[in-house]
């Protein structure tokens, strides 16, 4: 079986504005130029993955059914733009009230878990977002990480550079600097 590239993708900052603990699909709006990315990778036959962290639902500041409303508004936002998510892998957890889990990033379980589903090659992979643990597990998996600035990506740009990835002003500019359709 051939192993297929993908782009592991962070939500809040990265595909979406980032408001804070986003909960009402009515406020979704997408970061420009996300559409345009995504939409590169889904016709160049990348796999794109979601990865997110959502503490609200162990905060108690966000239900599961509001969570999945705004799930499904990014995703309906994105086909109005020819675009597509293949998968979405969520972290409900809080470390200080959950407890320590291996699915919260920079944790590998969502990773591996997609890995296998979708029989990616991790080494010929992107791992991006706008947080320094959103592309850390490139560094363990074998691909490229790149901090995108957008959302609190500025803050993290100094540690990403220091840390050795690449800082793109957004999505579409980290997916353009690809060579995807060879």
């Amino acid at each position: 079986m051939t192993l297929r590239p993908a782009a592991f993708l962070d939500r809040d900052g990265s595909i979406i504005e980032d408001t804070g603990f986003v909960r009402d699909p009515d406020t979704v709006r997408l970061v420009p130029g996300a559409a345009e990315a995504i939409g590169r990778l889904n016709h160049a036959g990348w796999v794109v993955v979601v990865i997110t962290n959502q503490s609200g639902l162990a905060r108690g500041l966000m239900t599961p059914a509001e969570y999945d409303a705004v799930k499904r508004r990014t995703e309906q936002l994105l086909a109005n733009e020819s675009a597509r998510i293949d998968a979405t892998y969520l972290c409900p957890h809080w470390p200080p009230i959950t407890g320590p889990c291996q699915c919260r990033k920079p944790g590998l379980a969502h990773y591996r878990a997609a890995i296998e589903a979708f029989h990616i090659d991790p080494a010929k992979s992107l791992f991006l977002g706008d947080k320094l643990s959103d592309i850390l597990p490139a560094r363990a998996l074998g691909g490229r990480g790149v901090l995108v600035r957008t959302g609190q990506g500025a803050r993290s740009e100094a540690d990403a550079r220091a840390a050795g990835f690449a800082v793109a002003a957004n999505l579409l500019e980290a997916v353009n600097a690809l060579t995807i359709d060879d």
